[in-house]
């Protein structure tokens, strides 16, 4: 299946699908009223959009309503795989005790479903060969640490693995400038990743506006990674 599909990085899905989620994007995350958030809201605590059936009250109206940021966030699927599989179908409303831990977990599922999806395009985009072997590598492992439980995701360096795989993507941009240059020349940006962690706080969220169709070319900035060309980025327009 194609990055547009629901299935793709091993068969996981990366792709939100808030039916199956418990709204953790809408209480995890903190977010500072701006042009990107009519409200303040600190983390862990539910927005006051949020409905009891952990859907979006005012969906349809987001950008009108001041919650354009919303509409460009994506989880790749982390909040279902979060909800359904890490939690094994509980949620933070029925069982309060877990939704600190779910939370953190979220903080660290969310970019590893990122990567994955990023890993997937750059291994669809690169020819067979060493560095293919090697994205395909850091693709599986990815996949295995999304699966791994609560404990285990709290007790992962994220932002190493993070780095590490980093390093890769910007080999396979380069390769990728390099057969075809006039392709390369960069564009708009078109997704910038909003820090993973804040401390013990949960998700520090800042998101950038923007759409597009496939990886060509990677870049690395203080404040995350940012693509240029054809990175696909979603949002709640897409639930």
């Amino acid at each position: 299946m194609g990055p547009g599909s629901g299935a793709v990085g091993g068969g996981r899905e990366l792709r939100a699908d808030c039916s199956r989620c418990a709204g953790v994007c809408c209480v995890a995350p903190a977010f500072t009223a701006s042009a990107d958030f009519a409200v303040d809201k600190p983390a862990g605590r539910p927005c006051p959009n949020l409905g009891a059936d952990f859907r979006c009250g005012i969906h349809t109206e987001l950008r009108q309503r001041g919650f354009p940021g919303c509409t460009v966030f994506d989880c790749f699927g982390a909040g279902q795989h979060l909800t359904q599989n890490t939690f094994a179908g509980r949620d933070w409303r029925a069982d309060p005790a877990t939704a600190q831990r779910m939370f953190d977990s979220f903080a660290v599922l969310r970019p590893l479903h990122e990567l994955l999806w990023y890993l997937t395009e750059a291994v669809r985009l690169t020819p067979a060969g060493p560095l293919r072997d090697e994205l395909t590598t850091a693709l599986d492992e990815t996949g295995r640490l999304t699966d791994g439980t609560p404990e285990e995701l709290l007790a992962l360096d994220v932002d190493a693995h993070r780095d590490r795989a980093n390093r890769l993507l910007s080999r396979a941009a380069e390769q990728a400038r390099a057969v075809d240059p006039a392709r390369a020349e960069p564009g708009p940006t078109r997704h910038q990743r909003p820090r993973s962690r804040s401390g013990d706080q949960g998700v520090s969220v800042r998101f950038g506006a923007g759409s597009g169709h496939e990886l060509l070319d990677h870049r690395e900035t203080g404040r995350g990674h940012v693509w240029w060309g054809w990175g696909r980025v979603g949002g709640a327009d897409d639930c």
